[in-house]
């Protein structure tokens, strides 16, 4: 399950050609922190290559992960409109982004309102993908919400399911510690539902591969 669909490279494209000289670009090592929970929101970031994750901590510190950023997707974008980011940034791989500051990204919006509807239409898929991510983390069992996700990643032939990070992600995705996740994958494959294989591979067996509707 990707949390957020990707960005159309021609949106991304276009912004950086409407800030002109405005948009930079930054590297981040692995690990590397790109913002905190609070700090003053002074750009949103298109992800040229690598990972960048948006992580939130709970009061109870569940780590909540709210999007796997690939390259071609904006990161933050809905900052754009806030005082302060609302999570942590790090990169999970070396990463290189393209920086949009926020003063002229908002400039260059209210210029092209064809460029504003383009930037509207990804955010509303935003909304699409939080809801469905909440609903699968309103489903009460364990057992149930795991099963969800592995399903959303499971391919359609031949069951094998093929998580875009690692399991330690995929238990944030769907809100549960990873101990938790751990140990529910250890019963549904002693009660079959499951197959495990070399290398912690994961497999729905047929008939159990199909997204919940």
């Amino acid at each position: 399950m990707r949390s957020v669909p990707p960005c159309p490279a021609v949106l991304t494209d276009r912004l950086a050609v409407a800030l002109g000289g405005g948009a930079t670009t930054r590297r981040l090592a692995p690990g590397e922190v790109l913002f905190r929970q609070g700090d003053p929101v002074r750009a949103i970031f298109t992800v040229l290559s690598g990972r960048v994750l948006l992580v939130r901590h709970t009061s109870a510190g569940q780590r909540v992960l709210l999007h796997d950023a690939r390259a071609g997707e904006l990161l933050a974008e809905a900052a754009l409109f806030a005082n302060a980011y609302h999570c942590d940034a790090h990169a999970a791989t070396a990463a290189e982004l393209r920086v949009l500051p926020k003063p002229a990204l908002h400039e260059a919006l209210q210029r092209d309102p064809a460029l504003m509807l383009a930037f509207a239409g990804t955010l509303a898929h935003q909304v699409q993908a939080l809801r469905g991510r909440l609903a699968l983390r309103g489903l009460r069992l364990a057992r149930e919400r795991v099963l969800a996700g592995l399903a959303l990643h499971a391919g359609p032939e031949d069951g094998a399911v093929r998580l875009s990070g690692t399991l330690m992600d995929f238990a944030a995705e769907i809100g549960l510690t990873h101990e938790a996740l751990y140990r529910t994958l250890a019963t549904l494959a002693r009660e079959g539902r499951i197959e495990r294989g070399l290398g912690g591979a994961i497999r729905l067996p047929q008939g159990r591969a199909a997204a919940p509707g």
